[in-house]
């Protein structure tokens, strides 16, 4: 088959990558290979408008055993356990069809982890959708919210935290991060680096159908007029089969059969066996006429790049085939020798006895495009906002308004309809700022949050990807947790724009910036580009999952009230900032200016000093302070619980819209019984750091001296009012 431009066209490739495609291979390649160039040289795999600015980030850290470049990212917690976890996005998948898009989503993040030697203990997601007025955004959030649900409660792991968020920017192309966390041993985790010449190339798992054929192009691209088309680029999951190929992939590793491991994920076995091969400097040869088809007729061309879901790719060691296929036999799961390993540095594929495809490794690989895109630096905006240009408004009319919206109203009808306690190891569940998740056996535990704030990115992205990774932190400081590592999502626009491709450098220099001063390392992660349609991109959402560690967990704590006539300490100092705040965007429809300063001083010692009064067992309660500022995080507090608070006036900032809503950062809320407040205080006088006795709890009542008193029932239906009407 001639390739006319069309036909590179249709296959995401630009003219120029065509020649240069040609020059590598010192030929045309034939459609075949075509395919697997386009598959390869995508952004989605390839990463050629990110990689650079990627290899800026703060990855390292004693406690890292294995930072990006993997499956996952691995940490140490210690006793010679080891934490896996990374967050990807399936983001175009999920817009197309829904549920199988986030179900499968959810498949391809537990196979990253379980692919390195972890039992997955924990699911978290992050998810976007448009306005809830516009007309998709109802089904999609369905689709969305059951195909998450569907695929992890049949699995078997718990879903135990994450956030959904409601933004016209999202209404054409919603956003679906999936994050997965397993528990491994220190020495047994297992890489996808090819290791030996003519070692066997083993297929593993469900058979290879037409399902998913180009989806890693199809997310490497801008959305039009024609999505609804591409259908049939979006895979299919079958949660039962998964956990069938878990169980199988853990049994086998417990012996010393596996050389290396990759999950058949985007662009299915051409990624798998090219990644492999490329890590080991290797060749691979494979037989296609071996390969598991479900479906007659499969061509070369549709089983490399077929991404039907639950298949992975081994390579064994010596004389270990018999007793590997035993293992698979027995969970009723394919298992075929493929192929082997060749020292040739080709991928070379065999098909009816003859070569339909020849390609170097590195041409797929170490030569793939990368892309030194122009880029600029937002500019800073000079509208001030004055409170005093705006319609008056009273304090309990903006707290109703807020407490209301889809944004900040309650989730729990998301959260409940994940299995959260399967496994019997949560320990807190969704709802506080992280969940807690048992080490199984062990006193010990992690905590783990994701987050994200694409109007505070959007506004000025340095300073919005500083923020995420202190919010972050802070979430995982008010469980008790000493923070470890992250893993990112980074979820931007078209980066040919110079503009978008500013706002993902600047972000990126942000969480560079606040990672290593927090000693924060980013050990794994995701770029998903091209999240527009006609043209018009989304606002800048990097999404941030931490994994922290509690070294000795015996009751969590949490950020509801706990007794009656404790006091309510204010930790960090508040300037009533509020551009960029949700009372503006909620009450005022403001969405100019800029967001808060980040004190990255602030930030560390406040936590830091926050966790070691949690740790010594001076606080009750604890809740890091972001958006919605004060009077929401009391709310919060208050809603969880059955006490209120009563709190005073401030002395030193007099506009009380400024001080309960303004969104200043570095802050905690802590609840302190009156024996611990005299340690507690000192403790924070001792380091340098600001607070306010700012009120107590009480029974029944939410109220603001002289202000607003709102019983807690009332906030409770005020805080579920949205749902209830929508």
């Amino acid at each position: 088959m001639k390739i006319t431009n069309q036909i590179i066209e249709n296959h995401g490739l630009k003219a120029s990558e065509f020649e240069n495609i040609k020059k590598l291979l010192k030929r045309d390649p034939n459609l075949l290979e075509l395919g697997i160039f386009s598959a390869m040289w995508n952004e989605h795999c390839s990463y050629k408008s990110s990689r650079l600015h990627l290899k800026k980030l703060y990855t390292k850290g004693k406690q890292v055993i294995q930072g990006p470049g993997e499956n996952a990212g691995v940490i140490d917690i210690g006793d010679n356990d080891a934490i896996v976890f990374k967050i990807e996005s399936h983001n175009h998948p999920s817009y197309i069809e829904p549920y199988q898009g986030a179900a499968t989503g959810v498949g391809g993040i537990l196979r990253d982890v379980f692919t390195m030697g972890a039992r997955p203990i924990a699911l978290l997601n992050s998810i976007h959708f448009g306005s809830p007025s516009h007309p998709k955004t109802k089904s999609l959030l369905n689709g969305v919210v059951s195909g998450i649900g569907g695929y992890g409660n049949c699995i078997g792991i718990p879903t135990v935290a994450g956030e959904t968020k409601f933004d016209e920017t999202y209404n054409e192309n919603k956003l679906v991060n999936a994050m997965a966390v397993g528990l491994a041993k220190k020495d047994k985790i297992f890489y996808s680096k090819a290791k030996g010449i003519n070692k066997s190339v083993v297929y593993v798992g469900s058979k290879t159908g037409r399902d998913g054929i180009h989806g890693a192009s199809m997310a490497s691209a801008e959305f039009d007029e024609n999505t609804e088309d591409k259908k049939p680029t979006v895979q299919v999951g079958d949660p039962f089969t998964e956990k069938l190929l878990m169980e199988a992939c853990l049994e086998l590793m417990k012996d010393n059969s596996i050389i290396s491991i990759q999950d058949m994920g985007a662009a299915g076995l051409t990624s798998s066996s090219v990644e492999m091969a490329s890590k080991g400097s290797l060749g691979m040869e494979l037989d296609l006429d071996k390969v598991p088809c479900r479906e007659k007729n499969m061509t070369p061309y549709e089983m490399m790049l077929s991404e039907s879901q639950e298949r992975m790719l081994l390579i064994l060691e010596d004389d270990k085939e018999k007793d590997a296929k035993k293992i698979f036999d027995k969970w009723d799961l394919d298992f075929m020798v493929i192929g082997k390993t060749t020292n040739t540095n080709n991928l070379t594929l065999k098909f009816n006895g003859k070569i339909e495809g020849e390609i170097p490794i590195e041409a797929l690989a170490s030569k793939a495009p990368i892309y030194d895109r122009k880029w600029v630096r937002k500019k800073i905006s000079k509208n001030k906002i004055n409170l005093k240009d705006l319609k008056k408004i009273n304090m309990e009319e903006a707290l109703v308004k807020i407490l209301s919206s889809p944004n900040h109203s309650n989730k729990s009808w998301i959260t409940n309809q994940y299995d959260q306690s399967v496994m019997c190891d949560t320990a807190q569940k969704s709802g506080s700022d992280a969940a807690i998740i048992r080490i199984h056996g062990k006193d010990k535990a992690i905590a783990v949050s994701v987050d994200s704030s694409a109007n505070y990115c959007k506004s000025h992205p340095l300073t919005g990807g500083k923020q995420i990774v202190c919010e972050n932190w802070r979430n995982l400081i008010t469980a008790g947790a000493k923070p470890l590592a992250i893993t990112n999502c980074l979820n931007f626009g078209n980066p040919e724009n110079e503009n978008i491709m500013g706002e993902f450098a600047e972000c990126l220099e942000g969480i560079r910036e606040a990672c290593e001063f927090l000693n924060y390392p980013v050990v794994s992660g995701n770029v998903s580009f091209y999240n527009g349609t006609n043209q018009k991109n989304i606002n800048p959402t990097p999404v941030i999952g931490g994994v922290g560690l509690i070294n000795k967990l015996s009751k969590p704590i949490s950020h509801n009230f706990k007794k009656d006539k404790n006091i309510i300490i204010l930790v960090g100092k508040t300037f009533g900032h509020l551009e960029q705040s949700c009372f503006l965007r909620e009450n005022y429809r403001i969405f100019d200016g800029m967001p808060p300063d980040i004190n990255l001083l602030n930030e560390k010692n406040n936590g830091e000093n926050v966790l070691k009064l949690i740790q010594n067992k001076l606080i009750l309660s604890s809740h890091d302070i972001s958006d919605g500022g004060l009077i929401l995080a009391l709310c919060e507090m208050s809603i969880s619980s059955s006490y209120g608070a009563i709190i005073k006036k401030p002395q030193k900032l007099t506009n009380l819209l400024e001080y309960f809503f303004g969104e200043d950062q570095g802050r905690y809320l802590l609840e302190v019984e009156p024996s611990n407040l005299t340690k507690v205080e000192k403790s924070l006088k001792d380091s340098n750091i600001y607070y306010e006795n700012i009120g107590f709890t009480q029974k029944d009542y939410f109220e603001i001296e002289g202000e607003l008193k709102i019983n807690i029932k009332d906030l409770f239906k005020i805080n579920n009012e949205w749902y209830n009407n929508y």
